[in-house]
């Protein structure tokens, strides 16, 4: 029996799950300095700014939690910097 092999699979525009993820670690560093700036950043921004590829999308907003910002939900999709208390 074949399977796919994930390493090699093309997404959008025919790129790698590796170039999405490398792809999505520079958005990210790019949107934590707006974030630090202005306080907060929309879903909406985010999703212009990945020219509306879900997968960058939703690896940028992974890499943006794991960095410690509260990247909101339904009722407030926003990302914000996390408060610590």
């Amino acid at each position: 029996m074949d399977s796919c092999d994930t390493r090699t699979r093309a997404y959008k525009n025919g790129k790698t799950f590796d170039q999405c993820k490398q792809i999505a670690e520079v958005i990210t560093g790019q949107l934590s300095k707006k974030i630090e700036l202005d306080g907060k950043v929309s879903w909406k921004e985010i999703l212009e700014t990945v020219d509306h590829d879900e997968l960058v999308y939703k690896l940028t907003l992974k890499f943006l939690r794991r960095d410690g910002y509260n990247i909101g939900d339904w009722k407030t999709p926003e990302v914000k910097k996390s408060v610590t208390v």
